[in-house]
Parts: structure tokens; C-alpha cells; sequence
């Protein structure tokens, strides 16, 4: 017999008009979510091109119109499955569900969506829907491929906006903390959204997380350190020893300037910066400016002398040595490459070995992110640039929300604003909220020659200093930690980019994302990764396949491949002892700069 129903009966006919307003409620949800974020949509109303996209979408409809009803054809059958199936439910026949929500979504973990006829019902409508329009916008004959893919990632937005988990009727977990409530969470969460919105121009800032919970260094980017070095664009931060001896060669992070580099200290527990300490290096740590109109001037070839190779003059100041280690994390790792083939262009060697954390130099397959960056949309962001003299981060912050929406999103407006519960404490979503801006000009310069052009890829295709560089002449060790479900540098990407090099390069693919594959410290809990030959022999398809599966994290393999090139131990150098005066504790001014 089916489990008893834990919601009870409900208006039918309620009910009913409650799903007939779901397609009129989203897309005030999404023009209200688009306007919160700056977009003027009288002023903009295609602001990211989707006309010309979906035009190209009817008009293959129309050359192949058997695709369409052949979607239209398999959502019926699925439909005539799910009725005779919810019939025999309601008669307390068990069955077995007509189709199931992919591994992983969280949308539908409340047990109601499977043990009450009713919200199984409405979840596999859902689900029949989303395959059969998502299956109408795939592999589409004569459409222009980056066009496709704006299709494809656009339409999957409204899929997710519409979802029935959205919605107080049809989510069995709201409904029942307003029938147990008497809708006292729908006030809850009317404040809490009233309390989100900017008085000052009406933005819509949701939390995703408690902003009290944490302060800068107290419970996150706490290990201790000291700003010994700082021009317009970086504070540098070398760190407090916590071992008598260390590797002679220090080691410079390069975090990315679009967010905070404490994404690499969050807490003790799974700190990257402080681990990095207790393995025996002298740690240093750019962080980045959060940069106003200013700073508008500054362009990419700003950001490698101001950035790393300031840095690296600063660390021979403070240590007294000539060459150093380095990690570039994202864009960071991007400009870990330039300043590499800037550096040998010039006959200088003071980097030893390079590492890259999840870090694109071959742009020819960006991933979603792709979808937002075409000559349409650059001119768009430019003049909206050009007024201000940088990019908000919360513009940034929204692009990679949407990338994954549900998780980033639509969780959010239903625990905030219709179960009424307050943001929890994390502190990753905290560093994830603590956006950053980025000059006019070196955005522009980076979108421009790294992703429309893949310029980088190219020898000279770059020019720093008036200097053309070439990947190429990089020979150098180098590694390479990518991670297998990063929706922002795909992993076959950086493997194309990690081939660029012609020194020894090791390539290790972390399992999880962008984030979690790499913040992975050593214990039960950690994710696995997979290593492989040497990729100068294959392709990324080809590397996977003759790859082995290795149990927990990549850091300890990690640092047996880096300890080689520390050189041998001296006694531990501490902040100050150097030819650098100390300016301020860490994490320091620049860190703590909040654009809110």
C-alpha cells in the first residue's frame, strides 16, 4: 500500500488556477530578478541578444518541423503513462514513477514529492515538460553554434524558474510550513525580501548568507600574516611561519582578481594557505584591489607588473632570494601564464615551478560561460563600463549564479523568502557574496582577446610591454589541478591549454567543481581525483580513459611534486625580518574593502 499522505486534501480547483498563474508569476520573477540586477529593460530589452537566437529557433522549427512534434509526440506518451499511473496510485496501487529528477537535484529531496500522489503528480508533469522543450532546443539543424548554446542555456533558465518547487501551492514543503504556520513563513519571508532590496536604487541583493556570522580576520581569512608590500593594484601578504624550517624558494599565490583570494583561507579547517605553511613554505598571497572609477585605465599588461612580477621583486626584498614558487587560481592562473612567457621572453628565471588551479589559457571552448560573451554583449558591458570606469561585481556574481540557478538562485528565494528562514552561516558563500569589481579597460581587453579572439593560445598573439609572447617558450615545470564538473573553466579546456607548454607538465583532474575540487583538504571527507599520462600523448577524452581513479585529495601529491623544487630547508623567515617594513595585519585593507 502507498505510504498515507502527510499534506492535506486540497481545492482542486485552487489548485488549479494556482499552476495556471506559474507561467505569469515567473516571468515577473525573472523581469523583476533581471531588473534587481541592473538591467533597464525598457532601455535594454534584449540585453543579452536572445532575439536573433530564438528567431534562428523558429525558423528551424519551421525547415524541421517533425523535431518538434516528435517532442511533442514522446511528452505525450510520457503523459498518458503518468495518468494511468496516478490513477492507480490514488487507488493505493503501488507504481513505479514514469520519470525521475536527475541525480543530485535538491529541488525535489522533501519525501511528498514521491509519497503523495498529488505532488508526484504535479513534479512529473514538471519533468515531462522540461524534457520535452529541452529536447525541442537541442541539436538544432542550420542554427549558428554559439547561438545554440544561448538557446539551449536560456531556455533551460525558464525551465528551472517555472519549476513547481518555486511556488507555495505546488511545493509540498512550503504549502505544509503555511498550512503548520498559518503563513506566518510568507511574512517571515515578505521581510526578508523587503529587507534585501537597496533602498538606494531598488537592487534585489538576496542573501545567501549570513552577514554577521563571519569577520574578516577573526573566523575566515584568519591564519596570521602581514602586509609587507602594496602598490595601486595588490597588497601582498607573507604569512607567519609555523615550522622551524622551510624550503629555501618561497611560494607566491596568484588568486583571481574577480573574487577575494580568501576563497584559499576560509577557516583552519580547510585553509589551502595555512596547510601550505605547515608543509614547510614561506608563504606569500596577492590580494587584489577592489578597484573604482580610479582605476578605470588599468589594462591586463597593468595587472602582470603591478601583480606578480611586482610581487616577485618584493619577495626577493623580504627573503633575500631569487627564485619562488608559484600557484595562479582561475584568472590568476591566466595571468600566472602571461607573466611566465612575458618572463622568458625576457631571459628571466625566477620562477622555479608554476601551478595551476582550475585555470583557462586555451579559451576555444569557454563552456556556459560562453553564452554571455559575444560582440553584442561586449558592446553592451563597454558602454555600461565606460560610464562607470569598472564592472560591478554583483553583474559578475549574477552570471555565475546563473550557471547554476538552482543551486544559486531559485534555492535561495525559496528558503528565504517562502519557508521564511534565515540565511545560515557558511563560509563559503559569505567569501561568494564578497564581490569584487574590475577595471573598464582590462575587462574589456580580457573578454576581447582571451575569449572572443582565444588570442592568448596564440604565439604573439599577446602583447605585454610591448613584448609578443608565446605559451610556447614556458618549459618550466608545471602542474595542473582541473576539476571534472567545473562549469567555468571546463576541465577539457584547461587540459587543451596545459598543452601549451613545452616543459614537463603534470595534469591532475580533481573530482566536484570549480571551488570544491580545489578548497580539498586531505580526510575522510575529501573528493578523489584521477591522474594520468603524460597529456603531450592525448587528447583530454583519451588522457581520461587511460587514467586511474586515486582515493582523497590531490594536496598531499601535490606538495611531494612541489617539494622538489623548494630547494633545500633554512631557517624559518618570518614578516619584517626582510628589507620590507610591515604596513598592517592580514588579510589587510584591500581584502577587507566590501562593495555592498
Amino acid at each position: 500500500m502507498a505510504s498515507e499522505p502527510t499534506i492535506p486534501d486540497i481545492d482542486p480547483t485552487e489548485l488549479s488556477e494556482a499552476v495556471m498563474n506559474i507561467a505569469a508569476q515567473s516571468h515577473e520573477l525573472l523581469r523583476e530578478f533581471m531588473r534587481a540586477h541592473g538591467v533597464d529593460l525598457e532601455a535594454e530589452p534584449d540585453p543579452f541578444g536572445l532575439l536573433p537566437a530564438f528567431i534562428e529557433l523558429t525558423a528551424s522549427w519551421a525547415r524541421d518541423p517533425v523535431k518538434l512534434l516528435d517532442a511533442q509526440f514522446h511528452a505525450w506518451q510520457s503523459y498518458m503513462a503518468l495518468w494511468q499511473t496516478s490513477a492507480q496510485a490514488l487507488m493505493g496501487i503501488e507504481t513505479e514513477p514514469v520519470t525521475t529528477a536527475a541525480a543530485g537535484d535538491r529541488r525535489f529531496q522533501d519525501t511528498d514529492w514521491e509519497k503523495h500522489p498529488l505532488f508526484a503528480y504535479i513534479k512529473q508533469t514538471y519533468l515531462i515538460a522540461s524534457n520535452a522543450i529541452h529536447a525541442s532546443v537541442t541539436d538544432l539543424d542550420n542554427v549558428d553554434e554559439h547561438n545554440a548554446r544561448k538557446i539551449a542555456f536560456f531556455t533551460q533558465q525558464y525551465i528551472d524558474a517555472i519549476s513547481p518547487s518555486n511556488f507555495v501551492l505546488t511545493n509540498p514543503e512550503v504549502l505544509r510550513a503555511t498550512i503548520q504556520t498559518g503563513g506566518k513563513n510568507l511574512l517571515d519571508g515578505l521581510k526578508q525580501f523587503l529587507g534585501d532590496i537597496d533602498p538606494k536604487d531598488g537592487s534585489l541583493h538576496t542573501k545567501m548568507v549570513d552577514p554577521n556570522a563571519f569577520e574578516l580576520g577573526q573566523n575566515v581569512a584568519a591564519t596570521p600574516g602581514k602586509i609587507v608590500f602594496q602598490n595601486e593594484l595588490i597588497q601582498l601578504i607573507q604569512y607567519t611561519p609555523t615550522t622551524a624550517e622551510v624550503y629555501r624558494r618561497p611560494l607566491l599565490i596568484v588568486p583571481p582578481w574577480i573574487n577575494k583570494y580568501y576563497v584559499l583561507d576560509l577557516r583552519e579547517k580547510n585553509s589551502f594557505i595555512k596547510w601550505a605553511i605547515g608543509e614547510g613554505h614561506t608563504v606569500f598571497v596577492i590580494s587584489w584591489v577592489n578597484p573604482d572609477e580610479k582605476l578605470a585605465h588599468k589594462d591586463f599588461e597593468d595587472y602582470v607588473f603591478e601583480g606578480p612580477l611586482a610581487a616577485i621583486d618584493a619577495i626577493g626584498q623580504a627573503c633575500g632570494e631569487t627564485q619562488v614558487n608559484m600557484i595562479g587560481y582561475c584568472l590568476g592562473g591566466t595571468l600566472l601564464g602571461a607573466v611566465l612567457a612575458y618572463m622568458s621572453a625576457q631571459g628571466d628565471d625566477r620562477v622555479r615551478s608554476a601551478t595551476f588551479f582550475t585555470s583557462l589559457l586555451d579559451f576555444s571552448e569557454p563552456g556556459d560561460l560562453g553564452v554571455f560573451i559575444d560582440e553584442a554583449q561586449v558592446q553592451s558591458l563597454e558602454q555600461t563600463m565606460n560610464v562607470r570606469g569598472y564592472l560591478d561585481g554583483a553583474e559578475m556574481a549574477t552570471t555565475f549564479n546563473l550557471l547554476r540557478a538552482n543551486d544559486l538562485i531559485w534555492s535561495f528565494v525559496v528558503h528565504n523568502y517562502l519557508l521564511g528562514r534565515e540565511p545560515v552561516p557558511f563560509d563559503l558563500l559569505y567569501w561568494n557574496n564578497d564581490s569584487t569589481r574590475m577595471p573598464a579597460k582590462m575587462h574589456s581587453t580580457y573578454l576581447r582577446r582571451m575569449y572572443m579572439e582565444n588570442a592568448f593560445r596564440e604565439p604573439g598573439g599577446i602583447t605585454v610591454g610591448d613584448v609578443a609572447i608565446d605559451l610556447a617558450t614556458v618549459d618550466m615545470p608545471a602542474y595542473f589541478v582541473s576539476a571534472a564538473e567545473d562549469h567555468i573553466a571546463p576541465w577539457k579546456t584547461t587540459y587543451l591549454g596545459a598543452q601549451a607548454f613545452s616543459g614537463p607538465v603534470t595534469f591532475v583532474l580533481s573530482k566536484s567543481g570549480h571551488i570544491a575540487g580545489i578548497i580539498n583538504p586531505p580526510g575522510p571527507r575529501a573528493y578523489g581525483h584521477f591522474t594520468g599520462p603524460d597529456i603531450d600523448q592525448f587528447g583530454p577524452d583519451e588522457w581520461f580513459a587511460a587514467s586511474e581513479a586515486q582515493a582523497g585529495s590531490w594536496w598531499s601529491r601535490w606538495s611531494r611534486w612541489v617539494s622538489e623544487f623548494g630547494g633545500e630547508k633554512v631557517a624559518a623567515r618570518h614578516p619584517g625580518d626582510g628589507e620590507l617594513a610591515v604596513i598592517e595585519d592580514a588579510p589587510g585593507a584591500f581584502a577587507k574593502t566590501r562593495i555592498l
